[in-house]
């Protein structure tokens, strides 16, 4: 029986001699194999955004709403192992990763958050690409625009680093800020759950009349805590009343909330069930908004008919 040839083969970067009938390239493959780890520099293969854990990749027109959950992964090669002190057969890897959200004005909507990848990879593990995911909010009153993903990573054994950024679409409200106190998109409806504003405003005897409007350009104390208040009145509009008042709540309806991200506006909403003996004719429905905080206050005077 002929004699099986000596074969080099290699094991942390050491020649050894085996006896083996196993060919040349075969052993010649797999030492390749072993180096190649180290190869490449630390890239980030891949960053990417989901509607669930572990769904497809959403395209890079998608529009998330506010207050939907975005689930975000990000996929790393070119890492470099460290050899287990007890198994030789084994490595380790050992990254840290960082990541932050931000809004179109370059505001964080959470705070930053940082995390881990150890783990132990056999040789058979060389097309193991390691992975790390989150799931984060898109606050509820979120302006429309492009938020930003940024993400960092770090290589423990080899010291390297790598930073990727991603882009993500929300469809949000468009409503134009105030450096003060002010009421946006005001609209008179005939039911609270209208999208269409009444034009002209007009109403029934015995009908409820509906309003809604945006707060903005109120002030924050510690904690992005905020708190406004609006009350309404109604005013005669015919001359010879010179304005009456004729009906007053003071204090319809208030907000008070705290969070990371500052909620940069409030929706508001009034509703006034008019009696069936109401008489027709123009009125004004007086809205005044207070913001408890800055201690600002304005008023919005809006014309409806009663027909």
């Amino acid at each position: 029986m002929p004699e099986k040839a000596a074969i080099p083969y290699c094991r942390q970067n050491r020649w050894f001699v085996a006896r083996s009938s196993a060919p040349w390239l075969l052993t010649a493959i797999l030492c390749a194999s072993t180096a190649a780890w180290a190869a490449d520099p630390l890239t980030i293969e891949r960053i990417a955004v989901h509607q669930y854990e572990d769904g497809p990749v959403l395209p890079a027109n998608h529009e998330f709403l506010p207050g939907e959950s975005v689930f975000f992964s990000c996929r790393l090669k070119g890492y470099q192992v460290e050899k287990d002190k007890k198994d030789e057969d084994v490595r380790g890897v050992k990254l840290g990763w960082q990541m932050s959200v931000a809004d179109p004005a370059g505001v964080l909507v959470e705070k930053d958050t940082s995390g881990r990848i150890e783990e132990r990879v056999l040789p058979e593990d060389k097309a193991w690409l390691p992975k790390f995911t989150r799931s984060f909010l898109i606050p509820p009153f979120a302006p429309a625009g492009v938020y930003r993903i940024s993400v960092k990573v770090k290589d423990d054994i080899s010291g390297s680093e790598a930073a990727g950024t991603l882009n993500l679409r929300v469809r949000g409200a468009n409503i134009l800020p105030s450096e003060t106190l002010a009421a946006r998109n005001f609209r008179f409806l005939h039911s609270e759950d209208d999208a269409i504003p009444l034009q002209p405003p007009v109403y029934r005897p015995g009908e409820t009349m509906w309003a809604k409007f945006d707060i903005v350009g109120y002030r924050f104390s510690e904690g992005n805590h905020l708190s406004v208040d609006y009350g309404l009145a109604i005013d005669s509009g015919a001359p010879a009343d010179n304005g009456k008042e004729l009906f007053a709540q003071p204090s319809a309806a208030g907000h008070q909330s705290e969070s990371f991200y500052p909620q940069r506006y409030v929706p508001g909403a009034l509703s006034l069930n008019l009696d069936k003996n109401v008489a027709p004719g123009s009125y004004t429905l007086v809205v005044t908004i207070r913001d408890q905080i800055g201690s600002q206050v304005v008023e919005l005077r809006e014309g409806f008919k009663v027909e």
